[in-house]
């Protein structure tokens, strides 16, 4: 919860917000004639659930009599401090494309972009098998994009378990009619232990990957956009290797090959998430080199880590415990 202190240092810390926040820029296209730019974003928002008990789904304890308390004050002022940064980035016009995980409906993204963000927003959404009931949308800029079509992807883990889907969506740029492929990722988590529940994540990367070797084979210029909280980092074996998400270049790497705009900042020793005092990069794109100073935590063993909605069963009031992760690419017209 927010001290008194940090209270009156409200109006300072939105001013520090707009000096810091700053994400990586990539440029790869070097070709003369006229361009235009992409702002592509994705973004864990925590627990994003409505306050009511679905039957078959583990809510119970986002309901105001649950464990958590959640309340539509509370979610309300989520949807406050989600939307605060969302409209912040890519100097205050918002993303192109945002990409969210851990959202139970449709109907909180419908409401959060009603009633806070933008008109011009469009959302891709679908709800899995995941026994939590929290999935993947995607929010798109309708003025620049055009949805042609979406999918799923299934991902069958070894152990029977039913994980999230991975969200894709067939996207054309309507002043340049390129098509563009986007796919919104939430991999199993690390419960019981990074190695055992490795090959959940290599199960993951196995179907995308299958998924977008296809596309290559019908166009090998494909412009494939992957994103979300893949819960590994840039340099384990289910990105690195199985996805072959590799070091950021602008020279032909080969072919099916991805360039993880993350990895540089990783191997720095940069993250999105903080766990029991170390980094990871779990959301990956590209990731921001400076935080908004008002969702960095200062003070105790978290401090530097993202302002989350509970610590723990600790309700804080919080944006998320990621932070959200942004990158600008430019195409022809």
């Amino acid at each position: 919860m927010f001290n008194k202190k940090r209270k009156n240092m409200k109006k300072l810390n939105l001013f520090l917000f707009v000096l810091l926040f700053q994400f990586v820029f990539v440029y790869c296209n070097a070709d003369s004639g006229e361009a235009d730019t992409i702002y592509v974003a994705t973004w864990n928002v925590e627990n994003l659930f409505d306050t009511v008990d679905e039957p078959g789904i583990n809510d119970e304890d986002f309901t105001p009599s649950g464990e958590n308390e959640w309340t539509e004050e509370r979610l309300k002022q989520k949807f406050e401090k989600l939307a605060e940064v969302i409209k912040y980035m890519h100097n205050g016009e918002g993303p192109d494309l945002l990409g969210v995980q851990e959202v139970e409906h449709q109907s909180l993204l419908n409401e959060m972009n009603e009633e806070y963000l933008d008109e011009k927003y469009k959302i891709v959404y679908a709800e899995s098998l995941d026994k939590r009931g929290i999935d993947n949308g995607l929010f798109y800029n309708s003025d620049l994009f055009e949805l042609l079509s979406f999918d799923t992807l299934r991902v069958d883990l070894a152990d029977g378990w039913l994980t999230r889907y991975i969200l894709y969506a067939n996207l054309e740029i309507k002043d340049s009619q390129q098509k563009l492929h986007v796919f919104v990722n939430h991999w199993p988590s690390r419960s019981g232990g990074k190695e055992k529940s490795e090959p959940n994540r290599i199960a993951a990367a196995l179907v995308l990957k299958n998924y977008t070797d296809k596309i290559f084979e019908k166009d090998v210029n494909a412009n494939i956009v992957i994103l979300g909280d893949f819960n590994d980092d840039p340099t384990d074996v289910s990105i690195y290797e199985i996805l072959k998400a590799q070091e950021l270049e602008c020279s032909d790497p080969g072919i099916n090959y991805f360039y993880n705009t993350s990895l540089e900042k990783f191997k720095e020793g940069t993250g999105t998430y903080l766990y029991r005092g170390g980094w990871n990069m779990l959301d990956q794109i590209i990731v921001s080199r400076s935080k908004p100073d008002f969702m960095i935590n200062k003070e105790g063993k978290y401090a530097g880590s993202a302002i989350r909605t509970f610590g723990g069963k600790k309700y804080i009031g919080g944006y998320s415990d990621h932070y959200p992760t942004g990158a600008k690419f430019t195409y022809k017209k």
